[in-house]
């Protein structure tokens, strides 16, 4: 079993519900691990790329399904994935703390 960590990926992106994150972008920042069993390896820049290509178009209302919807594509591009835990912070939303949400999937 090989474990793929994505750590602190910073994306700007359109993400919440409230008037004022819809307007504006906002700093995210992005953890995965990946679990794969494989002969091949996994390509992790494609896998960057497309965690952040999803956040910029999709402009996800709840951070929750962002993480659900991130998680079936990137299952579904990378066939080899057998786990995936991905969590999604929004930094600057409070001025006291960052915030997010945490995903798991086997």
């Amino acid at each position: 079993m090989f474990k793929i960590n994505i750590k602190n990926l910073e994306v700007r992106a359109v993400i919440g519900i409230l008037k004022f994150e819809r307007k504006k972008s906002q700093k995210i920042t992005v953890n995965a691990q990946i679990q794969y069993d494989s002969k091949k390896y996994l390509d992790y820049t494609l896998i960057v790329d497309k965690i952040s290509r999803l956040l910029v178009k999709k402009k996800y209302f709840l951070v929750e399904d962002a993480l659900i919807d991130i998680t079936k594509k990137l299952k579904f591009s990378f066939t080899d994935i057998q786990k995936i835990k991905l969590s999604i912070d929004k930094n600057d939303i409070l001025k006291n703390c960052v915030v997010g949400v945490e995903y798991s999937q086997s």
